[in-house]
C-alpha cells in the first residue's frame, strides 16, 4: 500500500502543493502550506490510532490530511471538491487500490465547512484535524498594529497554542486552544469558527465520541 514517504517525495504533489501555497499567500489567507498539512495529516491518523481503528483506516487517514488543501491550487472556490478529485488521479496513478483512493477522495470533497459533513471515519478525523489547527504562525500578513488586523489574522495572532487529545475510554475528542485575550477575545475566536466546531462535533458524534473545547483551561463544549 502507498506510505506517506512515497506520498510526500512525489514530485507532482509537491509541485501542487507549493502552488497551492503561492496562491493562498497571494490572496493574503491564514497559512495552508506543507506544515498545516502536515500537522492535519498527523492529528488525522492520531485520533483514529486513538480510537483503535485499523491501520489500514489511520493510513487512509493521514493521506486525507496531508492532500486536503490541494485544491487550493485551482481556487480557493470549491477547493474542496477540486482537491478530492486532483487526490484521486494522483493516488491511483501512485499505485493505490481505486476504493481507498476513493475513501480518501470523499473524505477530502467534505472537509470545508461550507459544504462538508461527516460521511466516514477518515472524513470525521479529517473535519476535526482540520478545523484545530489554529496557531500564530499561520499568520502570513505583515502586521504592525494587532488591533487594526483582519478578525481571521488576529484570532490565529492570538494562539500560542493547540492541540488534540483523545480518551478512547470515554469516548471524547478535545480540543485544547491557548489564548492571548489581549490580543482577542474568546468571543472573537467564536464569531469566526462557531461553524467550524460544529462541525467538529459532528464530526465527533460520528465517530460515536463527544466533542469538547477548552479555551485558557475553561470548558466551552
Amino acid at each position: 500500500m502507498l506510505d506517506m514517504a512515497t506520498l510526500k517525495a512525489d514530485k507532482e504533489v509537491d509541485a501542487i502543493m507549493t502552488m497551492s501555497e503561492k496562491q493562498i499567500e497571494a490572496l493574503g489567507f491564514t497559512e495552508h502550506s506543507k506544515r498545516h498539512s502536515g500537522i492535519v495529516s498527523k492529528w488525522s491518523g492520531d485520533i483514529l490510532r486513538s480510537l483503535k481503528e485499523p491501520p489500514e483506516r489511520v493510513l487512509l487517514a493521514e493521506i486525507a490530511g496531508y492532500l486536503h488543501d490541494i485544491g487550493n491550487c485551482i481556487n480557493r472556490k470549491d477547493h474542496a471538491q477540486s482537491g478530492a478529485i486532483l487526490a484521486y488521479k494522483i493516488l491511483t496513478r501512485l499505485g493505490m487500490d481505486s476504493t481507498d483512493a476513493a475513501e480518501v477522495m470523499m473524505a477530502i470533497g467534505n472537509h470545508d465547512e461550507q459544504y462538508g459533513l461527516p460521511v466516514s471515519d477518515i472524513s470525521a478525523a479529517l473535519i476535526i484535524a482540520d478545523k484545530g489547527d489554529v496557531h500564530k504562525s499561520r499568520v502570513k500578513n505583515n502586521i504592525t498594529n494587532v488591533s487594526l488586523a483582519n478578525i481571521h489574522d488576529r484570532v490565529n495572532l492570538a494562539v500560542e497554542r493547540s492541540f488534540l487529545t483523545v480518551d478512547d475510554k470515554e469516548r471524547v475528542i478535545t480540543l485544547h486552544i491557548e489564548i492571548d485575550t489581549h490580543i482577542c477575545s474568546v468571543m472573537d475566536y467564536f464569531e469566526i469558527y462557531f461553524n467550524r466546531m460544529q462541525l467538529s462535533r459532528r464530526a465527533a458524534e460520528f465517530l460515536n465520541c463527544k466533542f469538547s473545547l477548552i479555551i485558557n483551561g475553561t470548558t466551552l463544549l
